[in-house]
């Protein structure tokens, strides 16, 4: 029987040979509002003398940009070539306080109890069915330092539902009986496919038998987005980003996003507080 990691491998095997995660974030406009709005979110969050570990780091991104905002960056990741497209670009920029290796967000070997200031679990709760969730809740808690922050993004499945139902290529086949079980019942995808939807709600209690603080719950890239932010001319976009800085601002928002963050302290001696709107 084939594991969900095995599947997991498959599914960016395959997406490596089609796109790359390397160009996902400026792939297009729809594709590049989730990484702009996790890096405003996040900059309130890393400082200069932070050790941050992030779990999931694909090929870079988020490290590439925080590694000259802070003192130490290290990136796992589940699939290799990840890992291999991460360590070339280390090198060619010559970064010494950057470096990544292949890992496992269930288990996470060779990181060293209390010892990251920011952790940054930003793409394993996308493939991760909530038992296993739990599992990286609990491995992401052991690496943090006390009162130290973690952030964790995750898939709504009501935001993803209603965006499958407006966007152009897919509103003719949704929404159906089959997807009304697969995704709001078992928040699985019912094309099979290795993602797996939650709630804030959900999220948020599972952080808390975890023994984390919720700070803040912010949504990124709304439903519909898809669907009509890459039609618009630059003038309609512009306007439409002050819409999703609004969005974004409103914790009340985040379950209507296709792609949200749950940011969190670890106990509950964490001073830091989220003042002002997103962009602030």
């Amino acid at each position: 029987m084939t594991t969900n990691n095995e599947k997991v491998l498959a599914h960016y095997e395959d997406y490596t040979n089609r796109a790359g995660e390397d160009n996902r974030a400026t792939s297009s406009r729809s594709a590049s509002i989730e990484f702009h709005y996790t890096k405003i979110i996040l900059d309130k969050f890393i400082s200069k003398d932070n050790r941050i570990l992030e779990v999931g780091c694909g090929t870079g991104y988020y490290g590439m940009h925080y590694a000259d905002k802070c003192k130490e960056y290290v990136g796992i990741d589940l699939f290799p070539h990840h890992i291999e497209v991460f360590q070339c670009k280390i090198n060619e920029n010559g970064i010494s306080n950057l470096s990544c290796r292949v890992g496992d967000a269930t288990n996470l070997e060779g990181i060293t109890d209390n010892g990251f200031d920011v952790v940054l679990c930003l793409g394993p709760m996308y493939h991760l069915p909530s038992d296993k969730r739990d599992i990286v809740f609990a491995e992401c808690r052991r690496v943090c330092k006390d009162g130290g922050i973690v952030v964790f993004a995750f898939i709504n499945k009501i935001g993803t539902y209603f965006a499958a139902c407006l966007h152009d290529d897919l509103r003719n086949n949704y929404p159906n009986r089959k997807a009304n079980d697969k995704v709001l019942k078992e928040g699985i995808n019912d094309d099979d496919a290795p993602f797996f939807f939650t709630t804030p709600e959900e999220m948020e209690a599972a952080a808390v038998r975890h023994g984390f603080t919720k700070i803040r719950c912010a949504g990124l890239d709304f439903f519909g987005l898809t669907a009509i932010a890459d039609k618009m001319d630059d003038e309609k976009f512009d306007a439409y980003l002050e819409l999703l800085d609004e969005a974004t601002s409103h914790e009340s928002c985040a379950g209507m996003s296709e792609h949200a963050l749950l940011v969190c302290s670890k106990g509950s001696g964490s001073t830091v507080l989220v003042k002002g709107r997103c962009g602030e």
